[in-house]
């Protein structure tokens, strides 16, 4: 998109800034109170995170004693209200969205206009967050060569907390998680009620993080950077659309990615790797991907020098940008949400820790 355009858009932004005509310590005090909420907010959301591991857990005792189809769809349901639902409403309620979004979702969601040039910004978008990614597990893989043998730290390393399943209820339950309520509820959440109350104190520190927070969200060390990398080319994907319903159908196309890979591997446990056309498929399916990464990758590298020229808008400049990511991390609710971010990253040391 071009710079013109985002300002033209910028002009029509439905968040009306809180702070204009406002002193330098009023609106620090704003933003501080902003970055604060944002902290409870996610404390909040990883409590309930613990919530949900812990129920499921017990739920698991009754296990034996119902149909296993609907032990999982029960399961599911708990964690999306538990994970998701719970969580959101929550941030919504300390942010006031009820209030500031009043009549505003139809145009969040309405077709912007340049809908097809804003889809085309997949592929760069997706070769962002997978080039970040390429390097994590390079990285990871590297460290795990050096400790093998440990246990734990080879749990701590592995690529995904999603697993593959040989039951057809849990991998459709999967898939509707992965490519319906995740980027739903995610997009509404991060790109929609953080970014928009972020934003009145500059577009590019609106971006970085809710991020940040987008990559904390997944809790887990190989996919911190790729989301965060992902949630930085969505967040200015929103900036540039004004359009949650952009920043949704692509953050579903991705995630749609991800549900095939395990759509297949699930496929393959379910025949137990003897059926040919499973293996056809998982071999196609494979090699379409890997194709699709590359491609990705190439065109965000050929965008990266426009990229270069783009300039944010920044209403508030008297305080920088770094100042402005510090004063984010030294919030007391921020310091709480990354001790629960660290637990979350190290599998539960902290928790097991507190136990013992």
């Amino acid at each position: 998109m071009e710079h013109e355009e985002n300002s033209n858009i910028e002009n029509n932004e439905c968040i009306v800034d809180p702070d204009s005509g406002q002193s330098k310590e009023s609106k620090l005090h704003g933003y501080k109170l902003v970055c604060a909420k944002l902290g409870l907010s996610m404390c909040f959301y990883f409590c309930f995170r613990l919530l949900a591991g812990w129920v499921s857990i017990l739920f698991g005792n009754y296990s034996g004693t119902i149909n296993e189809t609907v032990y999982i769809l029960l399961n599911y349901f708990i964690t999306i209200v538990l994970v998701y639902v719970i969580p959101l409403l929550f941030t919504a309620w300390i942010f006031k969205s009820f209030t500031n979004y009043k009549g505003k979702y139809r145009e969040l969601y309405a077709k912007p206009k340049r809908f097809a040039r804003a889809m085309g910004t997949f592929p760069a978008a997706y070769g962002f967050g997978y080039g970040i990614a390429l390097l994590t597990m390079l990285v990871m893989y590297l460290i795990s060569r050096n400790v093998s043998g440990h246990a734990y730290i080879e749990e701590l390393l592995r690529p995904t907390a999603l697993e593959p399943t040989s039951n057809l209820a849990g991998l459709f339950s999967l898939i509707f998680m992965l490519v319906i309520i995740a980027p739903l509820f995610e997009e509404i959440w991060v790109r929609g009620i953080m970014y928009d109350a972020l934003k009145p104190y500059g577009t590019g520190i609106a971006i970085i993080i809710s991020s940040i927070v987008f990559g904390f969200m997944h809790g887990n060390i190989y996919m911190l950077f790729y989301t965060t990398a992902l949630g930085f080319a969505l967040g200015y994907i929103r900036y540039a659309t004004n359009s949650l319903l952009i920043v949704t159908i692509l953050h579903a196309l991705i995630n749609s990615i991800s549900a095939g890979l395990l759509t297949v591997i699930s496929l393959d446990q379910i025949t137990d790797g003897q059926s040919r056309i499973v293996n056809t498929i998982s071999n196609v399916y494979s090699i379409a991907v890997l194709a699709l990464i590359i491609v990705s990758v190439v065109i965000f590298l050929s965008k990266i020098p426009k990229i270069k020229k783009y300039r944010f808008e920044n209403p508030w400049t008297e305080i920088g940008p770094w100042k402005k990511t510090a004063l984010f991390f030294f919030s007391i609710p921020v310091i709480l949400m990354m001790v629960l971010v660290f637990n979350d990253l190290s599998l539960g040391l902290l928790i097991r820790t507190l136990i013992r």
